[in-house]
């Protein structure tokens, strides 16, 4: 992970320049200073291991055919993310939210809930398979922030490098997901909504 650091813009460059020319040894290079951003793409999308370390697996392989579309003086790191996350975006399409809907045998409204002011609430099952439907029913902005920064802890300055976006955008989308998780768990926890 030392790499990830010390590759500068030239180091990244020189490492596509080589593996357009077929330099195998430099694309390995390239996913081992990258494959960690990707993960964390793609398990902001799925938080799922096994899912996210496919779409990395798949955003390599795609890196590979497509490395010749690349042109200098663009951004590799925002131009390998972007096409990470439209493989999230055509995977979660395609098969996750079919997955999930087999995956759920109770009705949110079905669930009994522990008395809200019960300790254990927050820790109990049954409100982390709430939670974790509301946190799916989020734009998907909203949701991606929400998970990078309160399931993987990464810092508002992170999640905007990583998605190539303003600090300023990643955090009035940090507090719209807030305000309408807010509201989507309010029915669940006796609040007002």
């Amino acid at each position: 992970m030392q790499k990830a650091k010390i590759a500068g813009n030239e180091d990244t460059w020189s490492l596509v320049q080589n593996v357009k020319q077929g330099d195998k040894e430099a694309f390995m290079a390239l996913i081992r200073i990258y494959e960690r951003k990707v993960f964390i793409l793609a398990y902001s999308f799925f938080r799922n291991k096994e899912d996210a370390l496919d779409l990395v697996q798949e955003t390599f392989l795609k890196l590979y055919q497509k490395i010749n579309l690349f042109r200098s003086g663009e951004n590799f790191e925002a131009w390998l993310l972007q096409i990470s996350k439209n493989l999230c975006i055509d995977y979660y399409r395609k098969n996750y939210l079919k997955r999930q809907e087999l995956r759920s045998e109770k009705k949110v409204e079905e669930l009994s809930l522990p008395d809200e002011a019960n300790e254990d609430f927050h820790q109990s099952q049954e409100f982390r398979e709430i939670l974790s439907r509301c946190v799916d029913k989020l734009a998907e902005k909203q949701r991606m922030i929400f998970i990078m920064r309160h399931y993987n802890q990464m810092k508002n300055e992170e999640i905007a490098q990583i998605l190539n976006i303003s600090l300023g955008t990643v955090k009035s989308l940090h507090f719209k997901a807030i305000q309408n998780l807010r509201a989507l768990l309010s029915p669940y926890m006796g609040m007002p909504t």
